[in-house]
């Protein structure tokens, strides 16, 4: 079954359409190095917790907005040489600096496909 990396980051509503060009950018960079596809989701609906909730996790400030990502690869060996190749690709490397979002909050992991319905 495919492997997925999941993640999820607070990105300022003002950097939405740099955050939308860095991942269009980075999913050819993924998609030449073996990942099937990447999707972006900008938060629509996605409420503070009393306990635990995405904006609590990415310590999401006023101005930002959750986004919630992944890569679908067709197994983990594919991702593992894929996302080493895409970390030492020079268009990945291109992307730069300043990002459009603070990567020290970003949450993220690796994960085996268990269902697909």
């Amino acid at each position: 079954m495919n492997y997925i990396d999941g993640y999820v980051v607070a990105v300022p509503r003002e950097n939405k359409e740099k955050y939308i060009e860095l991942a269009r950018n980075v999913a050819a960079v993924f998609k030449k190095h073996g990942a099937l596809n990447l999707v972006e989701c900008w938060g629509d609906d996605v409420p503070d917790g009393k306990v635990t909730s995405f904006p609590m996790a990415v310590q999401c400030k006023e101005d930002e907005v959750v986004v919630f990502s992944w890569i679908t690869w067709p197994s983990k060996s594919v991702r593992d040489k894929g996302m080493e190749n895409a970390m030492a690709d020079p268009l990945f490397a291109k992307q730069g600096e300043p990002m459009p979002f603070d990567g020290k909050r970003m949450i993220f992991g690796g994960f085996q496909m268990v269902v697909n319905e």
